[in-house]
């Protein structure tokens, strides 16, 4: 299953009463059964395909896995498949940890394994853990196995089969039906999920079908007068293309250039990792109109931009050349069998001269080995879901130099796993002497990004300031920005806020937060008006601090009506407590503390384990003077989640601010403990001990953080401070020039080396 993203997937169906299904009667839709009489050829090629089977109803026909009382154990629980009445069912663990039947009401996916459906009331559906490997015996396949086998997942675990994180609705549904509506009933907490076509059918990618067919039903003379042939939109992206090869190169070059990409957006409606903002994507396939994407962030993407967690394609492919070039999805992917155009490498053949790139001289293997291959060179695979190895789609030349400085992962190692990545480096170099590629060069700006380096500012704006750069690397760079802002990257945003790529004007909205708050709107407001809705309701997210007293009427009606898609967007996941921590954070600083609190009370109602929710609602408390109703939030989030080190964290400066240093030591203590990668937590309880007056061992518990934290500057800088008041200058010194050694242009650190020297 999907591991969370800000307001991640969506969803669809079921309602239960002897588990029935809804249909949805929306009209513009006919289902793909209407196609087949005119587009047999494409229907043919579709059945049987991974889009036909991604759902279906659990049947003998449909169902692969192995229900003759098969038994299988993990996490210390022993479940069993098997048949009832001609249905199938599972005896697990159910959501009180206690054993109970559960019957399959749908399968889900088909290769390399499938996942089955349980219904449960208020039309919920959740995916069991435990899945069955599809491939064949001889592959390891042929047996139960469990999605997370390196974890113990039990009844009230964030991962558990039964919680929000495996909840179908949500998470999966929406990418595996067509034309759902998730049907979330806010005042019910419960789904009335409804779909056209329970799997993916024709008008999940061409969109609703009954003006098309009025189209078909004309004359010739009449179809030959309406272009769009009654559909929302056409994908012709290949339409009228023509490649040449460049018999210099090796390489085919496209004709006309692409002006579009609609084809990719539609794709990328699923193939992506992304957040809903408004369904219907069927109905004019702009993709950022409906889509929040995931940029190349950490914990996703190597600072290579390679695949990390589980992203799919949309992100890596949009980095590539290939892409850049002009190339589409059905240029490599028969758009309804889903199959390869061509075998394996050959369907690189394509664009790539054989004769010059299926050759010793260029893959340096011998012919017919791995190395040998286009795409585990090129594209090399990285294994999710156990079993379900996926290639990355960034089609980037294999970098082991940049796996030495960077510790990113490189093809060659993938594949001479008994070699070392200094030995790799070293015979890439020999054989391919000028193969690096100043295409997808952003792997030295982001590494020094995400460890703080001061450098990275003019790394960053190199990147953001090169057009030819992929736009998804540009907007990256953008919004890896935020902590270096000065006025010189300050004059880059302020440009790139106009800049023609949507996806980086989104990103410049997001660094703004770095401003004060009564400063954002300045820069963001002529962006409330953006054609795409997700730059509009990032202008206006930023833009809710604005001082409405200040604004014209008419500024006042586009903040507003911005504002109003913001809260939309966040209503179209209602089920979820993120989207209320959002719209509580969006009142909190439109400066409506009331719906700010409900948001946040909904937020916690939702999921009594969501953490962010009660640390938000202290501080709205906070803010009015109300550290008693603070504080008792924060302990009531702490009796749900003892664990959680930012619960103790906002709990000790509540106790701080009211005198009781005593408490707020141990809370701060705790959250140190709990979440030691955490400088911040760290820093803040070595301050306190030493306000507390235990200076020896604020010092211990700053040492040790240094030691984990050797780039922190608060630490650094508190350490520094301590020494100075203790009258050891030299080692104040001696700290100090650490500050330097990170940042040789530290204002504070020349200016608290200035006040040393001049002490006597």
């Amino acid at each position: 299953m999907l591991r969370i993203f800000n307001t991640a997937c969506t969803a669809l169906l079921i309602s239960l009463a002897g588990i029935s299904l809804a249909i949805a009667a929306e009209s513009e839709f006919t289902g793909s059964q209407s196609c087949s009489s005119c587009h047999a050829e494409q229907q043919r090629s579709w059945q049987g395909s991974d889009h036909d089977l991604a759902m279906q109803h659990a049947r003998e026909d449909t169902v692969l896995g192995d229900f003759n009382n098969a038994e299988f154990s993990a996490n210390g629980i022993t479940s069993r498949f098997f048949k009832r009445d001609g249905k199938f069912w599972v005896n697990t663990d159910g959501p009180d940890g206690n054993m109970r039947d559960f019957e399959i009401k749908y399968t889900f996916g088909v290769r390399p394994l499938q996942q089955y459906l349980i219904g449960f009331p208020g039309g919920r559906v959740q995916a069991l853990g435990i899945a069955w490997d599809s491939r064949p015996a001889s592959a390891g396949g042929q047996r139960w196995f469990h999605l997370y086998p390196d974890q113990t997942i039990n009844a009230g675990d964030e991962l558990y089969w039964t919680g929000p994180q495996q909840n179908w609705n949500y998470m999966c549904s929406d990418c595996h039906s067509t034309n759902l509506a998730k049907g979330y009933n806010s005042a019910t907490n419960s789904f009335n999920t409804t779909w056209s076509d329970i799997d993916v059918g024709c008008e999940a990618c061409h969109g609703p079908g009954k003006q098309h067919l009025k189209w078909a039903a004309q004359d010739d003379k009449l179809k030959q007068e309406d272009i769009s042939k009654g559909l929302a939109y056409l994908l012709h992206d290949r339409k009228n293309v023509s490649w040449t090869m460049n018999p210099k190169t090796g390489i085919a070059e496209r004709s006309p250039a692409a002006t579009e990409n609609r084809e990719i957006g539609v794709c990328a409606a699923c193939h992506s990792r992304r957040g809903l903002l408004k369904p219907g994507i069927e109905s004019d396939g702009s993709f950022l109109n409906h889509y929040r994407p995931a940029l190349l962030s950490s914990g996703l993407y190597y600072a290579d931009g390679q695949i990390l967690d589980e992203v799919y394609v949309w992100g890596s492919f949009t980095q590539s050349k290939m892409q850049s070039a002009g190339v589409t999805c059905s240029d490599c992917h028969e758009p309804h069998s889903l199959k390869l155009r061509a075998e394996q490498g050959q369907v690189c053949a394509q664009c790539h001269l054989p004769a010059k790139f299926a050759s010793t001289e260029h893959h340096k293997h011998t012919t017919g080995s791995a190395g040998s291959n286009c795409l585990d060179c090129h594209m090399p695979a990285t294994t999710y879901m156990v079993v379900d190895p996926r290639r990355d789609h960034s089609l980037r030349i294999p970098r082991p130099d940049l796996s030495l400085k960077y510790a990113t992962p490189n093809a060659c190692n993938q594949c001479h796993t008994d070699k070392s990545t200094a030995w790799a480096a070293t015979e890439f170099a020999r054989l391919w002497p000028a193969a690096a590629d100043p295409f997808q060069d952003w792997t030295k700006a982001f590494t020094l990004a995400r460890f703080g380096a001061p450098q990275a500012e003019i790394a960053l704006i190199k990147i953001i300031r090169d057009l030819d750069v992929p736009a998804i690397a540009r907007a990256t760079a953008v919004s890896e920005l935020q902590p270096f802002l000065s006025p010189l990257s300050g004059e880059v945003l302020q440009k790139v806020l106009a800049d023609s790529s949507q996806l980086v004007r989104f990103a410049a909205l997001g660094v703004l937060e770095a401003l004060p708050p009564e400063n954002r709107y300045r820069f963001a407001s002529a962006l409330l008006s953006d054609p795409v809705l997700l730059v509009r309701i990032e202008a206006a997210r930023v833009s809710a601090p604005a001082l409405r007293s200040q604004l014209s009427s008419k500024e006042r009606r586009v903040l507003q009506s911005a504002l109003q898609e913001y809260i939309d967007a966040q209503n179209e996941n209602a089920e979820r407590p993120e989207s209320h921590l959002n719209l509580g954070n969006m009142y909190s600083q439109s400066g409506d503390q009331v719906k700010a609190e409900a948001a946040y009370r909904q937020a916690t109602k939702l999921d009594p384990k969501f953490g962010p929710a009660y640390t938000n609602l202290a501080d709205l408390y906070r803010t009015q003077g109300l550290d008693q109703f603070a504080s008792k939030v924060l302990k009531d989030g702490i009796g749900k989640l003892p664990e959680d080190a930012t619960l103790y964290h906002a709990l000790g400066l509540v106790q701080a601010r009211t005198q009781q240093m005593d408490a707020a030591l141990v809370s701060l203590r705790k959250a140190a403990e709990l979440q030691p990668e955490a400088a911040r937590y760290t820093y803040v309880y070595g301050v306190a001990l030493n306000t507390a007056g235990d200076t020896a061992e604020a010092l211990r518990v700053l040492d040790q953080g240094f030691a984990r934290h050797p780039r922190d500057k608060d630490i650094i800088f508190m350490i520094a401070s301590i020494k100075r008041d203790q009258g050891r200058k030299a080692e104040a010194l001696a700290w100090a020039q650490k500050l330097l050694a990170i940042n040789p242009a530290d204002k504070n650190a020349l200016q608290f080396i200035k006040m040393l020297n001049a002490a006597k």
